[in-house]
């Protein structure tokens, strides 16, 4: 089974995918995020591309582990998304994973590392592996 990886933002939306197995989480693409049911229609139509049944969204807790403003908005879209895609959505803590992400693509000599569009996807595959690796120990 394929899992997608979201790391949702007010402009852009990062997405990974696993592989088959579900060990690797690879960045796929960058959605931009014109309305919510134009987002929701490309989330939707990658799931079906892929064939993916469960969907891993990052939810960006404070630092104190309260919920903000963003959290709110992040939950705010996946009660929507839920709504349209039968895949399984799971809410992942994803503090610092955009940073986590930089100092990944900037230690591996990236030249895209500066570009957000590459950071959100960077984003959205350090969430999903996170979330795979998870699944690992758990065996």
């Amino acid at each position: 089974m394929r899992i997608l990886g979201l790391d949702v933002g007010d402009s852009r939306i990062g997405v990974a995918i696993s592989d088959p197995v579900e060990i690797i989480a690879t960045p796929l693409t960058v959605i931009t995020r014109d309305d919510d049911n134009t987002t929701i229609d490309a989330i939707g139509h990658l799931v079906g591309q892929y064939d993916v049944k469960q969907i891993v969204v990052g939810l960006p807790y404070s630092l104190d582990g309260s919920l903000g403003r963003q959290a709110n908005k992040v939950k705010d879209f996946v009660d929507k998304l839920s709504q349209s895609t039968s895949a399984r959505i799971e809410l992942r803590d994803e503090r610092l994973s955009t940073v986590a992400a930089e100092r990944l693509l900037r230690g591996a000599g990236s030249k895209k590392a500066g570009k957000m569009s590459h950071l959100d996807a960077a984003a959205a595959a350090f969430i999903l592996q996170g979330y795979l690796d998870s699944l690992k120990v758990c065996d």
